[in-house]
């Protein structure tokens, strides 16, 4: 039995979902046991988060478990699924060590944790906000993995609404709470992407 390149994407599509919520799973259960001692959840920040998620996983999901939207399918491409492989690995790999590397200062939302650290190692050694170059290379992979078009943009757009609606926001309560050493930080950093942004 020979796999399409079609088949062969959406099934590594789907074991990169699968590892993504593996990764997630412990840390989300692990930092409920602490306590909030700042919170700055809000609607838009919802919208953000319901945004992320159905671009990178339910459109997608709703598309592999059922082939809709079939007019906006495309040839796929042996090329394209080991591309799409790649950057899907390298995002969980730069998932799994954002989540190692803040341990439990981890929270979904835009919380302080008690006893909250600023943590600069790791893949925050060079960018502030590696769990959103994590998405950012899931919604790349998942361009290159589903050959449709309104899938693969639902990723990079679902990325770049929640990435637009919450990073300055969250960058201010860094600010906030650890003035002059966020500052600093800031200053030898880059957002997302290693020495450019």
């Amino acid at each position: 039995m020979t796999v399409s390149a079609a088949g062969a994407g959406q099934i590594i599509w789907v074991l990169g979902v699968v590892a993504w919520y593996v990764i997630r799973y412990p840390f989300a259960r692990r930092a409920k046991r602490l306590r909030v001692i700042q919170d700055q959840r809000s609607k838009i920040e919802t919208i953000g988060l319901a945004a992320a998620l159905l671009g990178l996983a339910v459109v997608p999901g709703f598309y592999v478990a059922t082939g809709i939207p079939r007019m906006a399918d495309y040839p796929a491409h042996a090329w394209a699924v080991a591309v799409g492989t790649i950057l899907y690995i390298a995002a969980m790999w730069i998932f799994r060590r954002t989540h190692k590397e803040l341990g439990k200062n981890w929270s979904i939302t835009l919380e302080i944790r008690e006893k909250h650290q600023l943590v600069s190692s790791g893949p925050y050694a060079l960018i502030r906000h590696p769990m959103y170059t994590s998405f950012l290379l899931m919604g790349l992979g998942q361009a290159f993995l589903l050959s449709n078009w309104v899938v693969g943009l639902a990723g990079l757009l679902g990325f770049a609404i929640l990435y637009f609606l919450r990073v300055d926001k969250e960058e201010r309560m860094m600010l906030e709470y650890f003035g002059p050493e966020y500052r600093a930080y800031m200053d030898r950093t880059k957002r997302i992407i290693p020495y450019l942004y």
